[in-house]
């Protein structure tokens, strides 16, 4: 059974940048999340999060964002891996556990939600 998740109202297509990265900045230490749970929270598609987080996520905890399987491009995995087993994250393979580790939706869409945007 799939968690309800946060539904945000669509946006134009030149969302901010700054609003992804923030949503990143609330996925805790330990989970992980996918491009899809961000872009369902700040209302684009999981696509443009992905963009972002290819040009942006450096900025931020860019290895707790992966793609619906827990995987990310392979120029990243090193570093994921490194920063997955830091925090407690199981992977196999080039994936993480998502299934194991994924964030709760509703709690990071409570913790979205009281950000001021």
């Amino acid at each position: 059974m799939k968690a309800p998740t946060h539904q945000a109202p669509a946006r134009p297509a030149d969302v901010t940048v700054d609003l992804v990265l923030a949503a990143v900045d609330l996925v805790p230490e330990g989970r992980v999340v996918t491009y899809g749970d961000i872009a369902a929270l700040v209302g684009t598609s999981a696509r443009r999060v992905g963009t972002i987080m290819a040009q942006r996520g450096g900025e931020v905890s860019g290895w707790r964002v992966t793609n619906a399987q827990g995987g990310l491009p392979p120029h990243l995995l090193d570093l994921a891996r490194k920063r997955w087993e830091l925090e407690g994250i199981g992977w196999r393979d080039d994936r993480c556990l998502i299934r194991r580790h994924r964030a709760d939706p509703l709690a990071l869409a409570e913790a979205y939600d009281d950000l001021e945007h």
